[in-house]
């Protein structure tokens, strides 16, 4: 196979496989749309969920969170772009530093994906008390500790990569780095078990747990809403029915969920099948590509389900949101 060094000049310097030019530049193209598409679609969403007042809701809050963590994504995405060669050319400082912001953007996620799923379980199994158990006020404490400890969390369990970078310009390889122009993220057996139990196995847990109660809830109620029998029975155990409306959000967010999960699980099984986590290798940056492309479909999700977000992009597009009094616009 033909092979050419990342950095010619120096003999400590990574190999990398010679493509045909039009086949890079094509996957070029093909990165940078996928990461504008992605960065100014969760923009949308970021903006119509600010600046409307009537879509301060609580769940709203929670896509809101989860929108800031699919846009830097959508940014991150950019230097994925630079690894289609084979070559990291940025150094070992800015490897450590977008290989942390990834995982802190990755937990993030996921610990919004549970509050998603607890929001849902109550608004469902519990409508009475909904509005006083699930606020903004409480939506927004959840979501800033969620991001804090994923801040915290990351930043302990990469501790390690952080200390590596040897050196960043390039001339030496750093202390994982087996040649200038690798980036490699190392963590040791307990790290990758207790990333994947914490980070995974645990939430993706809770979250089937209570989409299946949803699940039995919901089907319960529309066989008694078919055979128009009230639902006495439903009340006796503390539920009432809910509102269309948040049977919908229900579904779309689980769709939403589904999709999250579909992606992100070949992420979690290479990470703890491999020490070394080359970010260059074309295996592992397929697996990372597909994890960057849910950020991308979630926008999609919601303009197919969510007739507000199809009227705000409308108001956004046509610089109607400009105009004094926009956010009191009724959108639901």
């Amino acid at each position: 196979m033909d092979y050419e060094l990342c950095f010619p000049q120096l003999n400590a310097s990574c190999r990398k496989e010679r493509r045909p030019h039009i086949e890079t530049v094509l996957l070029y193209i093909l990165l940078l749309s996928l990461s504008l598409l992605t960065v100014m679609l969760n923009l949308l969403v970021i903006t119509s969920i600010s600046h409307f007042k009537q879509l301060h809701t609580p769940t709203n809050f929670l896509i809101l969170s989860l929108a800031f963590s699919d846009f830097f994504v959508g940014l991150l995405m950019s230097f994925q772009i630079l690894l289609t060669n084979g070559c990291w050319l940025l150094g070992d400082v800015i490897c450590a530093l977008y290989s942390v912001l990834g995982f802190i953007i990755t937990s993030a996620s996921v610990g919004t994906m549970v509050l998603i799923s607890v929001d849902r379980y109550i608004a469902i199994c519990d409508p009475l008390h909904y509005h006083t158990k699930v606020t903004v006020r409480a939506v927004i404490h959840c979501t800033c500790l969620c991001w804090a400890c994923s801040v915290v969390y990351n930043s302990l369990i990469m501790k390690d990569n952080l200390k590596q970078p040897g050196s960043d310009n390039l001339k030496q390889p750093g202390m994982y780095n087996s040649c200038a122009g690798e980036c490699v993220i190392v963590l040791n057996l307990i790290e990758r078990v207790a990333d994947v139990i914490l980070t995974f196995i645990i939430p993706i847990t809770v979250i089937i747990v209570l989409y299946m109660r949803v699940f039995v809830v919901v089907v319960s109620q529309a066989r008694a809403m078919r055979s128009h029998v009230a639902p006495a029975s439903l009340q006796h155990s503390h539920t009432l029915t809910a509102k269309k409306s948040e049977l919908k959000a229900a579904r779309t967010l689980g769709l939403v969920i589904v999709v999250f999960l579909l992606c992100i699980f070949p992420y979690f099984c290479v990470s703890l099948l491999d020490q070394h986590i080359l970010l260059d290798t074309s295996s592992v940056a397929f697996v990372i590509c597909l994890a960057y492309v849910n950020s991308c479909l979630n926008p999609m999700i919601y303009v197919f389900f969510y007739p507000w977000f199809r009227k705000s992009i409308r108001f956004i597009v046509t610089f109607d949101i400009l105009k004094p009094g926009s956010s009191d616009t009724q959108m639901l």
